[in-house]
């Protein structure tokens, strides 16, 4: 899990829907170098956005569209103004900072959720979609990981451990994500668990346009999803101890327990 990536572009290479409609309408040719943009807010609120994605490959295109053109003359501008890091990105002023993408799916992880949510709202984007530093991203995991993030037993690992901005939950992938202990799993249990995360994606596809803010309201969860979200945490808890968990008292207890034992393997010479 990493951070999404990082623009360094003085907002020029970003675009409402409103810019990217206008350019397309105008240039069609610029439609290759366009790319959806998700961050934690938009992917969550449902308000769409999108970036210039220009690879090397098709710099000599981006620069004959005279809009793109003058955007990537003021992202070069504003690195030149910019600090150090924004400096050395000045000769490939048509690109972010970090150019990270899938080559099947990626898995959206917002870096903040409110804490009346039952879920943190990970999130699933094809392979064209490009996830900001606004995000975390899993570039092409398997499918069972969606399922562990967004059961119960995981919240409850994240309510415990993770960062806060206020009172919601800020999702740190090094306190949260690499600390997070699963038993092993069977191929069995991997497949049941990608039909679980498959089932939860199909529920929330049903409910469109509603968008991931109106789907996690607690108050006006679908039943349809709520369900999905139940089978889900069956299926996840079973794997952990063979039945459902009393409440996030136990399922603590128990990913401490996993917990310890995964770091005395990790660390043998350590003391208790």
């Amino acid at each position: 899990m990493i951070t999404g990536n990082s623009p360094y572009d003085g907002g020029n290479l970003i675009l409402k829907t409103e810019d990217k409609n206008e350019l397309i309408s105008n240039f069609p040719d610029s439609k290759s170098v366009i790319r959806p943009l998700y961050g934690t807010s938009n992917f969550i609120n449902g308000e769409m956005q999108y970036c210039l994605w220009i690879r090397d490959e098709h710099l000599d295109l981006a620069n004959s569209i005279s809009p793109i053109f003058d955007r990537i003359e003021k992202v070069r501008t504003s690195r030149l103004s910019g600090g150090q890091v924004a400096k050395t990105l000045v000769s490939r002023a048509h690109q972010f900072r970090y150019t990270h993408v899938s080559e099947t799916h990626s898995i959206i992880v917002p870096r903040h959720s409110s804490e009346r949510r039952e879920y943190i709202p990970f999130g699933l984007l094809n392979v064209n979609s490009i996830i900001n530093d606004g995000a975390l991203a899993l570039y092409d995991a398997e499918l069972w990981i969606l399922s562990v993030l967004l059961s119960r037993i995981h919240m409850a690992w994240v309510r415990c451990i993770a960062g806060r901005i206020k009172i919601d939950l800020r999702y740190l992938s090094g306190l949260c994500y690499n600390t997070y202990p699963t038993p092993p799993l069977t191929a069995k249990n991997r497949r049941d668990l990608r039909i679980c995360a498959e089932n939860i994606l199909l529920a929330r596809e049903t409910h469109f346009p509603a968008t991931i803010a109106d789907l996690y309201d607690p108050d006006e969860m679908p039943a349809n999803l709520k369900e999905a979200h139940e089978q889900n945490d069956e299926v996840v808890e079973r794997i952990y101890i063979g039945r459902r968990f009393k409440n996030d008292t136990e399922r603590l207890d128990k990913l401490f327990e996993l917990y310890t034992k995964m770091t005395t393997t990790l660390n043998p010479g350590s003391s208790a």
